[in-house]
């Protein structure tokens, strides 16, 4: 009684308990990031409510009065405590301690720990017993999971023991422990749990709920300790086991189980007795068969005669994933899977919610191993999409006969899905050569007087005196003959001027000759363009240098004028196309205007020639077979012209590269003898090894846990900074990431790690009132706010004069850290000497997912590290997803072969050769891809390509199966007529489709696409526009005198203020938008929200429903989310904020709306070339109309309207208009002419011209002709032309002939016998004329 008296007055101070469980929480705080040493542990203590009692009442926690007067701190005990949990988790595999340096890093077992709350001693435990026995049966796993300490609070009573012997009698999987034990106990109660036994005493009722919470945490957790061990069999147990505890019936039983409420008891029971006599059948699978019958007969088997139908409704259900699976030999060790999943079940959110998920795992059943592993998730949005994964899988000699891909749903019990993958097909005997890797020679370095001429030495003199070892070594054969060059040296190694050495050889030989640089990248190109123009362009040389990308266009006397140019591998392959001169009335197109030149081309320089084996890689192979081609050709022509022997008309290529696995392959490709003996044999072949590099350079790659993009990376921010106080206190330190975004929220992050250590200006090495200064005139508000504390951002989404501000205040040291997307590795050419590689990923538009980087660009990162003109030494830290690490190890310095890509574009690269005049037969076509790189590697690697062997009849077989399909495909779409001839070959023909798709770079099916959008467009125009639309009327003296105004019946305004036409033009955007070439137009996440408010907030919204005036307007759909995460849809969404000046909602639309909008000049090019091929049908004049307006929208920038117009003046006169009539004599039927005379007032044009809304100096004054019938709008001529601004006359005068069809046009004449010529000016609104002009001769 004394005593709790005494506790009433005087309370006892409460004592922590901490230390109990200070490893635990030691683990979570280091698998948080929070505590990366022995230091910051110590820090972390002394926060806890453990330092203040310790402090407070030292000898309650076994610290004496002399240790607490030495330490009042108790700094000492505070590190006792955390050296002693750091080695206690670091013996227990929970994390790694370095006692040496203090440091922890996070292991797999402690981070699984950490997420699923399961204790130190657990983790002992489970890794004492399972790695006891390497094939556990699902007894043994499931005394594993008992024997957790998480239930040794589960007590044996005497009163229970009768119980529990009876339960355990019921219990379908063996007990192994005696039921006298916690864990004996714990089993037997959590399955009778999971058997829905029935259990009468209230404690054991309250011990089963325990057991029920808390087991299927445990089973979850050691799932993911065996996964991420590659223990396969047991990981798949103990995921039955966690989805058993939480649907509480067996794996073994139906998974139609899910669905009790709704279906009959005696279904589940025949089901599983069919089972049982069948045999040992997985359950999933015989009710996935249940599909292949009859209902009657499912309602039969089932004992429910008249629920067939419902059960297999229930059937459709349950989560089924179909996976195709192509293997594809990379390395003799190394295969790469290809796998397709696609979900064939019925979505029913009732029971899959929003998302449902699986696991999926390569495993090989021989050594019980998993390979790989991925969580896949599908939503109900893209439902039913299928997911396409790319695995690298590794593989031992002998090799296995198969592997096993398994498919486990992450919820749903017995769902799962075991596929065999079979390697009988599989050849990897072609791979096994080694890789050739040439000898750097210890080599005197090569003065530049070598070069014996002033004029090149000047390039050199002020940048370096002699050449580096590469380039010393590869001097006599750059400067000194001209054999194909291929070199495969590291990033760094100088392969610039290796290029240069090229050039000067080829106009020291032939100074007219011309060179092309085939640059990866616009960046790449740009800064291409800046140096050689600076360098080449400048005297002594004056060289012309020109860039040709999308975004630049030359007229041909510049091109043929120029030395060297600087092109995109897409731009150039446009170009070359039109190398025999052949237009085929294509005469505004690319592809006509390249004929002059390309001929002329003497060296072709391939940069980053390694990218062949990219997305991009077909466009490559095409330039490089074509320029081979063509070269053999004009050596052909010129020996018939001189009758004698030539070699020096070849056309010289030199390709760029890193370094490579197959260098034999590229190197044959490009013309060099690599099969021959010899002084000649492998001249012009040099591929060194990756350690050469002129710098050396230290690689750290760290692995960072988490199985989400954005939280993953979050958690590398912190050692971001760590790394750069670490490995680069004060230089230079660049970081790359994949998106904006990312360098936004790492820059914050940086700045405030920094502000946490009370030094917030750390990066800043220049005066704060400059770089305030230098912020405020920044246009990035992020930006801005970055550079104040020496962290400058580089990416796309700046203008070029945010870009080049920061890249001058980093190069000149003012700022430390520059924060860059990816593409900048390819691009600006900046100094570092530490590079962060923060994240191996990168999102992927087409696919929706996040993909990792090609080896190559993590690379090419890397090499921005120790430039040799600006550091000595470099170092690079890789951050990637964990289980990438060692994958990382194993092949960033043992590059993959370089396997082609040619493929993916067959049918693309195939119709240009046919519209060219390469390919006329099959044979042809067979021939021509025997030229390319692809035909090497299906020989070398057959089981890549899907070619049975390497035998010639194989390979013969294989090269016509490929392109027997190619030209089918061609013809289905349109682009190729195919005659056949005796025997098998057979001719093929280009159509106008095929032509269009070779002439304005179109993928194969668009044409078709287009001409569809047509059809459609040209029924509405017959249907809706009528000749009389209430235009207004202009007096015709106006125009004309009076003896052409007898001719000219009236004329009119024209412009868009009517519906019809606001549809027509909405209708051609849309067509466009539409096209194959949208495909991958990125719809990042989150982005369908913002694309329905931006639709909501546009006049025409997401499709032309609001436009069809003479249609019924219908509800939205449902599904309207789903309808904004088409890229198309956001295209469309796009061009119209341009036309409206539309709000776009983040900085991301910019960019996109700027590529989109790039596009549009060629697409609807194309699309009118298509369209002249049906010019007779009805609607086509008004169609014709339409497409000078689309361009004038896009001239001006703006949608104008007449009624924002208070006062025009024509800037145009007429000066004649003559209508006459002749007999065609080849077809005997009567053709018009109409001939006009315009005359241009200057003035005029310069005051519309001023008031443009965004005028373009580079724009043209084009005016469009576009003659129609009166009735039925039928085409009969179309024309344009160009006022040219270079004239001082105050008048322009111009005349124009137009033939068309005289019997059309008078049989549509109408009363007045009229045609419509109607004048359209794409360089201002509403100034546009529609002029009547009669057939008949006036009195």
């Amino acid at each position: 009684m004394a005593r709790y008296l005494d506790k009433l007055v005087r309370a006892t101070p409460i004592e922590s308990n901490f230390i109990k469980q200070l490893a635990d929480h030691f683990n979570a705080e280091v698998v948080a990031g929070t505590v990366t040493n022995i230091q910051e542990a110590v820090e972390w203590i002394r926060y806890t409510y453990l330092h203040v009692r310790m402090c407070r009442n030292p000898l309650a926690y076994g610290i004496s009065p002399v240790q607490h007067e030495s330490d009042p701190t108790l700094r000492t005990r505070s590190r006792e405590l955390a050296v002693d949990a750091a080695k206690l988790l670091d013996e227990r595999k929970m994390i790694r301690y370095n006692p040496n340096s203090g440091n922890v890093a996070v292991t797999n077992l402690g981070r699984v720990a950490s997420h699923f709350y399961i204790r130190n001693e657990s983790i002992a435990t489970f890794n004492e017993l399972l790695d006891k026995n390497f094939s556990p049966t699902d007894a043994d796993l499931c005394h594993v999971m008992c024997c957790a300490d998480e239930f040794e609070n589960i007590r044996v009573r005497p009163e229970e023991l009768d119980e529990v012997d009876r339960l355990k009698k019921e219990c379908p999987i063996k007990i192994i422990a005696p039921v006298e034990e916690f864990s004996g106990k714990a089993n037997v109660l959590l399955q009778a749990y999971i058997s829905r036994a029935r259990v009468t005493s209230f404690t054991l009722i309250s011990d089963t709920n325990y057991i029920a919470s808390n087991a299927s945490r445990v089973a979850r957790a050691l799932f993911e300790m065996c996964l991420k061990s590659g223990r396969a069999s047991a990981a798949l147990k103990f995921i039955r086991l966690a989805k058993s505890v939480d649907h509480r019936f067996w794996w073994f039983q139906s998974p139609l189980r899910h669905f009790e409420s709704e279906l009959k008891k005696n279904v589940f029971t025949q089901l599983e007795d069919q089972r049982r006599v069948a045999s040992e059948d997985e359950p999933f699978q015989l009710a996935i068969s249940l599909l292949d019958m009859e209902p009657n007969e499912v309602g039969q088997l089932c004992h429910c005669f008249r629920d067939g139908e419902l059960i297999q409704k229930y059937v459709r259900m349950l989560p089924n994933v179909e996976v195709k699976c192509t293997v594809h030999p990379i390395t003799k060790g190394t295969l790469r899977f290809q796998i397709e999943l696609e979900p064939t079940f019925n979505w029913n959110p009732r029971y899959h919610g929003g998302a449902e998920g699986f696991w999926l795992w390569v495993e090989d059943n021989e050594n019980n191993r998993t390979y790989h592993n991925e969580y896949i998730l599908f939503s109900r949005r893209n439902h039913p999409e299928s997911t396409t994964l790319e695995l690298i899988i590794p593989v031992f000699d002998p090799l296995p006969t198969q592997y096993f891909i398994r498919i486990v749903s992450d919820n749903w019990v017995g769902c799962e899905s075991l596929i065999p993958v079979s390697f009988r097909h599989v050849l990897l005997d072609g791979l096994s050569s080694p890789t050739f890797f040439t000898s750097l020679f210890d080599l005197t370095p090569l003065p530049i007087q070598a070069l014996s001429d002033e004029r090149y030495e000047q390039l050199y003199s002020k940048r370096f005196e002699v050449f580096n070892p590469i380039q010393t070594q590869l001097f006599h054969i750059l400067y000194h003959t001209d054999v194909p060059v291929l070199l495969g040296a590291p990033t760094g190694s100088g392969k610039t001027t290796v290029a240069e050495l090229a050039l000067l050889r080829m106009k020291k030989q032939n100074p007219r000759s011309k060179c092309v640089y085939i640059a990866p990248l616009k960046s790449l190109a740009r800064e291409r363009l800046k140096e050689w123009t600076k360098r080449l362009g400048s005297p002594p040389l004056n060289w012309k240098v020109l860039e040709l990308s999308g975004d630049t266009s030359h007229d041909s006397y510049a091109l043929n004028k120029s030395d060297i140019l600087i092109c995109t591998p897409e731009k150039w392959d446009l170009i070359s196309r039109g190398w025999r001169g052949v237009s085929h009335d294509f005469t505004s197109s690319s592809a006509s205007n390249g004929k002059q030149f390309v001929r002329q081309v003497g060296l072709l320089i391939i940069d980053e020639i390694h990218l062949l084996g990219e997305e991009r890689g077909a466009v490559l192979e095409a330039i490089v077979s074509r320029t081979r081609f063509i070269s053999q050709y004009v050596k052909a022509e010129a020996q018939c012209q001189s009758e004698k022997e030539t070699t020096s008309e070849m056309t010289r290529i030199m390709g760029l590269s890193t370094a490579l696995a197959n260098p034999y392959d590229l190197a044959d490709w490009i013309g060099i003898d690599v099969e021959g003996h010899g002084t000649n044999a492998k001249k012009g072949l040099y591929n060194f090894h990756p350690s050469v590099r002129p710098v050396p350079m230290v690689v750290h790659i760290q692995g960072y846990p988490g199985r989400h993009y954005c939280p993953r990376m979050a958690t590398m921010n912190k050692p971001c900074y760590a790394a750069i106080k670490d490995l680069s206190p004060t230089k230079p330190s660049m970081i790359f990431v994949a998106s904006r975004r990312q360098t936004r929220l790492t820059a914050l992050d940086l700045i405030s790690h920094a502000a946490g250590e009370e030094n917030p200006k750390l990066f800043l090495h220049c005066d704060y009132d400059f770089i305030e200064a230098v912020a405020e005139s920044l246009n990035d508000k992020v930006l801005a706010h970055t550079i104040t504390f020496g962290i400058g951002l580089h990416h796309a989404g700046l203008t070029s004069r945010d870009r080049e501000t920061v890249e001058k205040l980093y190069l000149e040291g003012q700022i430390q850290i520059l924060i860059a997307t990816a593409t900048l590795a390819w691009g600006v050419n900046l100094p570092a000497h530490l590079v962060v590689v923060k994240g191996t990923e990168f999102f992927d538009g087409k696919l929706k997912r996040y993909v990792d980087y090609p080896v190559t660009d993590i690379l090419q990162m890397m090499g921005r590290a120790g430039r040799p003109q600006f550091d000595k030494e470099g170092v690079a830290v890789v951050m990637c997803e964990e289980s990438k690490k060692n994958f990382l190890k194993k092949f960033l310095y043992e590059p993959f072969p370089v396997e082609s890509c040619l493929e993916g574009r067959m049918c693309e690269i195939i119709n240009a050769e046919i519209s060219i005049g390469t390919i006329n037969s099959l044979s042809d076509a067979i021939g021509y891809l025997k030229w390319t790189f692809y035909s090497r590697r299906v020989k070398m690697n057959p089981s890549y390509y899907g070619a049975k062997s390497s035998s010639e009849e194989d390979l013969e077989d294989f090269y016509l199966d490929v392109v027997k399909a190619t030209l089918s495909r061609l013809k289905d779409e349109g682009c190729i007529v195919v005659n056949e001839t005796e025997g098998t070959d057979f001719l093929v023909v280009p159509t106008l489709l095929g032509r269009a798709c070779s002439n304005f770079y179109l993928l194969h099916n668009t044409p078709m696409q287009m001409k569809k959008s047509i059809t459609s467009l040209k029924k509405v125009l017959a249907h809706h526009a009528s000749s009389d639309k209430n235009l207004q009327d202009m007096p015709i003296n106006s125009f004309v005198n009076k003896d052409m105004a007898k001719r000219v019946k009236n004329i009119r305004t024209f412009d868009l203020d009517y519906p019809i036409y606001i549809y027509a033009v909405a209708h051609i955007l849309y067509g466009l938008s539409s096209t194959h070439e949208n495909d991958e137009l990125p719809v990042r996440h989150n982005e369908e929200e913002l694309n329905l408010e931006l639709s909501k907030s546009l006049p025409w919204g997401h499709d032309l429903s609001k436009l069809s005036f003479w249609m019924e307007k219908k509800k939205q759909p449902g599904n309207l989310l789903d309808i904004m995460l088409d890229p198309h849809t956001k295209c469309f969404l796009l061009l119209q904020a341009f036309i409206f000046k539309g709000k776009l909602p983040i900085s991301d639309y910019i960019n996109d709306m700027r590529s989109v909008v790039d596009q549009v000049p060629r697409l609807l090019a194309a699309m009118e070339c298509i369209a002249i091929e049906d010019k007779g049908s009805a609607g086509s004049f008004e169609m014709f109309s339409c497409f000078p307006m689309v361009r004038k929208i896009f001239s001006t920038g703006m949608l104008n309207l007449r009624s924002a117009v208070d006062k025009v003046v024509f800037p145009a006169t007429f000066e004649h208009v003559w209508v006459s009539k002749k007999i065609d004599k080849a077809s005997n039927q009567h053709v018009g002419l109409l001939e006009i005379g315009f005359k241009f007032d200057r003035n005029v044009l310069k005051n519309i011209q001023s008031k443009k809304s965004n005028a373009d100096d580079s724009q043209s004054s084009s005016v469009t002709l576009v003659l129609g019938t009166l009735l039925g709008g039928y085409l009969l001529q179309t024309s344009s032309f160009a006022i040219p601004d270079y004239r001082r006359e105050n008048y322009w005068t111009k005349n124009i002939g137009l033939n068309f069809d005289w019997n059309l046009a008078e049989a549509n004449g109408g009363e007045l016998n009229c045609v419509v010529l109607r004048v359209v000016h794409e360089f201002a609104h509403s100034i546009d004329l529609d002029m009547s002009i009669s057939l008949k001769h006036p009195e």
